[in-house]
C-alpha cells in the first residue's frame, strides 16, 4: 500500500505553509513517506495519481487566493476539466481565515467545491479555521488534524511491527548544513542578477537605490510616518493607481549578533547546505555556499512571535526537566492560553524565547535551524505615486511601527523599523522590490467620479490614483482624509491644496484630536449626504476605501448608507442592497489592512 501523504499550501503570510509543514511532521511520527509543497511548485497534472493529499490554504485581499497558488487555482477551475478526473484522490482541505474579514475561508470553501466535483473523495468535511476565535485557529485545527489522522489510519494502516513516533522523539533534520574551512564570503550578490526583459519577481526582485527617506509628521508627533522615494530606471517595472510594492526587509544588526552569540554561530562561516531526502527542495533564495551572517540577517525571521510549531520543535530538544515541561505545556492544546500570555499578548519574539531557554538553545543543532526558523516573508505597501507624475520612480507612505508591552525592550516592526533606518545621505542604499497588482481598480472612462475615503496613510493608493488621473486630464475627485491633527500628521497637505486650487480635487477633511468632540471621516461623509448621494445615483461614481480595518471601514459604509436613505428615500434594506450592487458592479471598492 502506498502510505504516501501529499501537503499542498497556499500561503500569503506563512501562516499555511507553517500548519503544513507541522502536518508533515506529523505524517512522519505516523511513518509516512510526504512531501509538503506550495501549490505552484507542484506539477498539478500529478494530482490524478496522488492517493492521498491535504490542501491548506489562506485568501488574501477580497477573497483572492494566495500568490503562490494563483497558477494552480486558474488550472483546477479550468471548464474542459473531466468530472470525474480526481476519482483517485482521498483529500481534506483546511482554511485558514479571519472572520472579520466579508470572504471568510473562500478560498477553502470554493476550492472544497470543486474538488467534490472533479470526482475527488472528501475524508473530512472543509476545516474553517478563524483567527478570531478566543483559542486562535487551533480551536479548529487540533480537533480536526485529530479526526483526519484516524481517518487516514483506518484507510492506509501502520505496517506490521511498526508503531507511532512519540511526540518528544526529535524528527531528522530537513538539511544539513556542511561547514567550508575558507572563510571568504562566496555568497556573491545578494540578489540574482535582473534580466532587462523580464519585470522583477519574488525570486529576481529590483535593487532599487533610496533617493530620499523623509519624517512627514511633525517631530513632536507620537507617530512616525516615512514618505520614502526609490529610484527604478531601468528596473522594467509598470505600475498603476491600487498596485501595491513587496519588499523583503532584513534583521536588526544588534539583533544578528545576539543570534550568532546563543547560537556559538561565527557569523562569518561559509556552508553549503544538503538537503536529508530527495524531496525536499534547498531554498532558493540562500546561495550555495552561504556565509552565516547572510542566513541570519536576510532569511531566518528571527524577530518574528514564534509559532506554536517552533515550541513544539524546541521541546524535542530539552533535556533540562523544567524548560521541557514548560515548552511541552506551550506544545499542547491545552497550553494555548498560556501559551498566548507568554508570547502573543506581550509580542515575545523568537530569539528572545531561546534566551529564555538557555540550556535547550545549548542543546540545538545548527542543521535545525531553518527547520525551527520561517523563512522572513515580504511586506506588501500600497504604492503612493504615479509614472505619469514620477516617471522612474516609486514612492510609499511608511507607518514606522513602534509599541510597548510588558516587554522591557520596546516592540518594532520588522520591515518599516529597516525601511525608517535607511538613511540615503550617508551614501547609496538599496532596497530589493517587486510590484504586483493590487485589489483596487479605478475607472477609465475620463468622466466617471472617484470618492476615496483614505484616513492616515490609507491615503497611499489614492495619491497614486490621483497623480495619474489627473495627468490623464479627470478632475471629477473627491478625497476625504482623516488624521488626528491638521498641524502633526496631514500627509501631502500641500499637494491636495493645489489640487483644490487647480478644481482638480474636492477635498473633505477631519482632524479626529483637533477639537473637544472626535470628528472621523464617517462624519464628513454624513455632512456629504447629497452631494454623494448626487454622484452615486446620477453620475455612477466609484467608492473607494482605504486604511485600517478595525472600525473605520464599518462606520464609512453605515454613513453612506444613511446617506442613500436620507436622500435617495431608500429603507434600510434598499440601502444596504445598493451598496452590495455596487460592490458586485465594482462601483464599491476596498483594501483594509488590521
Amino acid at each position: 500500500m502506498d502510505r504516501t501523504l501529499l501537503v499542498l499550501y497556499g500561503s500569503q503570510t506563512g501562516t499555511a505553509q507553517d500548519t503544513a509543514e507541522r502536518i508533515g511532521r506529523q505524517a512522519l511520527r505516523r511513518q509516512m513517506k510526504v512531501r509538503v509543497e506550495a501549490l505552484d511548485s507542484y506539477n498539478v497534472a500529478g494530482l490524478i495519481s496522488e492517493p492521498l493529499v491535504i490542501f491548506v490554504c489562506s485568501t488574501t485581499g477580497q477573497g483572492d487566493p494566495p500568490d503562490n497558488m494563483r497558477n494552480f487555482w486558474r488550472f483546477v477551475f479550468r471548464k474542459s476539466l473531466p468530472a470525474g478526473s480526481l476519482c483517485r484522490l482521498d483529500c481534506a482541505v483546511l482554511g485558514l481565515g479571519d472572520s472579520s474579514y466579508p470572504k471568510f475561508n473562500f478560498v477553502a470553501k470554493k476550492l472544497s467545491k470543486r474538488l467534490l466535483q472533479l470526482g475527488a473523495n472528501a475524508l473530512l468535511p472543509v476545516a474553517l479555521a478563524d483567527d478570531q476565535h478566543d483559542l486562535g485557529s487551533d480551536a479548529v485545527i487540533d480537533p480536526w488534524l485529530k479526526a483526519f489522522w484516524e481517518k487516514a489510519l483506518s484507510l492506509y494502516p501502520l505496517p506490521p511491527g511498526q508503531s507511532l513516533m512519540k511526540d518528544e522523539e526529535p524528527l531528522p533534520p530537513r538539511f544539513t548544513f556542511h561547514f567550508l574551512d575558507d572563510n571568504t564570503d562566496q555568497s556573491g550578490t545578494r540578489v540574482p542578477a535582473q534580466e532587462a526583459s523580464v519585470p522583477p519577481s519574488s525570486a529576481r526582485p529590483f535593487l532599487a537605490r533610496v533617493l530620499s527617506n523623509q519624517r512627514v509628521t511633525s517631530s513632536n508627533h507620537f507617530q512616525d510616518v516615512r514618505h520614502i522615494e526609490f529610484d527604478i530606471s531601468g528596473s522594467n517595472i509598470e505600475f498603476s493607481a491600487g498596485d501595491v510594492v513587496m519588499m523583503r526587509p532584513c534583521n536588526a544588526a544588534e539583533d544578528v549578533e545576539q543570534f550568532c552569540q546563543i547560537m556559538r554561530l561565527d557569523p562569518e562561516s561559509q556552508f553549503t547546505l544538503q538537503s536529508t531526502d530527495d524531496t525536499t527542495a534547498l531554498p532558493s533564495r540562500l546561495p550555495q555556499p552561504c556565509s552565516v551572517r547572510y542566513l541570519v540577517e536576510s532569511f531566518l525571521d528571527i524577530a518574528a512571535v514564534p509559532r506554536r510549531s517552533f515550541f513544539e520543535l524546541l521541546a524535542t530538544f530539552a533535556t533540562n526537566e523544567l524548560e521541557r515541561e514548560k515548552l511541552t505545556e506551550f506544545s499542547s492544546a491545552q497550553g494555548q492560553d498560556e501559551l498566548y500570555t507568554y508570547c502573543n499578548r506581550p509580542r515575545r519574539t523568537a530569539l528572545e524565547v531561546l534566551a529564555d531557554f538557555p540550556h535547550t538553545t545549548a542543546e540545538l543543532k545548527v542543521d535545525y535551524l531553518l527547520d525551527l526558523f520561517p523563512e522572513i516573508q515580504p511586506r506588501s505597501f500600497s504604492i503612493a505615486s504615479s509614472l505619469l507624475a514620477h516617471p522612474n520612480r516609486l514612492q510609499i507612505l511608511l507607518a514606522v511601527v513602534r509599541y510597548k508591552t510588558r516587554m522591557h525592550k520596546p516592540r518594532k516592526g520588522l520591515c518599516s523599523s529597516w525601511l525608517a533606518s535607511l538613511d540615503p545621505s550617508q551614501g547609496d542604499v538599496y532596497v530589493p522590490l517587486w510590484v504586483k497588482k493590487g485589489s483596487m481598480k479605478f475607472p477609465r472612462d475620463p468622466d466617471s467620479a472617484v470618492i476615496m475615503v483614505g484616513p492616515g496613510t490609507g491615503v497611499a493608493p489614492f495619491r497614486s490614483a490621483l497623480q495619474e488621473r489627473i495627468s490623464q486630464g479627470k478632475t471629477a475627485n473627491v478625497l476625504f482624509f482623516g488624521c488626528r491633527s491638521k498641524s502633526k500628521d496631514f500627509y501631502c497637505q500641500t499637494e491636495w491644496e493645489e489640487m483644490v486650487k487647480a478644481e482638480q480635487l474636492s477635498l473633505f477633511t477631519a482632524f479626529s484630536r483637533d477639537q473637544e468632540d472626535k470628528i472621523y471621516v464617517q462624519h464628513r461623509i454624513k455632512e456629504q449626504a447629497k452631494l454623494l448621494w448626487d454622484l452615486i445615483a446620477n453620475k455612477n461614481a466609484f467608492f473607494y476605501i482605504a486604511g485600517n480595518a478595525k472600525e473605520m471601514p464599518t462606520a464609512v459604509c453605515d454613513a453612506l448608507k444613511e446617506a442613500f436613505q436620507t436622500e435617495g428615500g431608500v429603507s434600510a434594506s434598499e440601502a444596504e442592497e445598493m451598496l452590495d450592487a455596487m460592490e458586485r458592479s465594482g462601483h464599491f471598492q476596498s483594501e483594509t489592512w488590521s
